[in-house]
């Protein structure tokens, strides 16, 4: 499996998910519903994300960095990549320490099922772009 190229790697996949879940008829309103703002800070590479349920905004980088957020998750990118294809249990990660929480572990852990239902979709997405080599065997 590869790895993230550059941060805007990152934001095109790793934000790109949040942005097809936001579209989605039945996902949407329900991220809409959790009324949270969730930051992802990555390393390998450095950058972060963050996204706004409620104004079902995304921004990324400095911007994203720089923005308060409800809760806020750390990992690596790969560690993230993995996750939204379901190799990765939050609660046994954050457990392991391979991803660490900051603001409500509970509001996130709610967001679990809702993100299970975009992991082929995530799949799918790296092929359709170009990236199988992100996907897990």
């Amino acid at each position: 499996m590869g790895g993230f190229r550059s941060a805007d790697e990152v934001h095109k996949f790793l934000g790109g998910i949040f942005a097809e879940a936001m579209e989605d008829e039945t996902i949407g309103p329900k991220l809409a519903a959790t009324g949270m703002s969730l930051r992802m800070d990555y390393t390998d590479p450095d950058t972060t994300v963050r996204v706004d349920f409620a104004t079902r905004q995304i921004t990324t980088g400095a911007e994203a960095a720089a923005a308060d957020s409800d809760a806020t998750l750390s990992m690596a990118a790969d560690t993230a990549n993995q996750y939204w294809q379901g190799k990765v249990s939050l609660p046994l990660a954050m457990a392991r320490g391979k991803i660490t929480v900051g603001g409500s572990a509970a509001q996130l852990l709610k967001l679990s099922p809702i993100a299970k239902a975009l992991y082929p979709r995530y799949t799918a997405m790296l092929a359709e772009r170009g990236r199988s080599d992100l996907v897990a065997s």
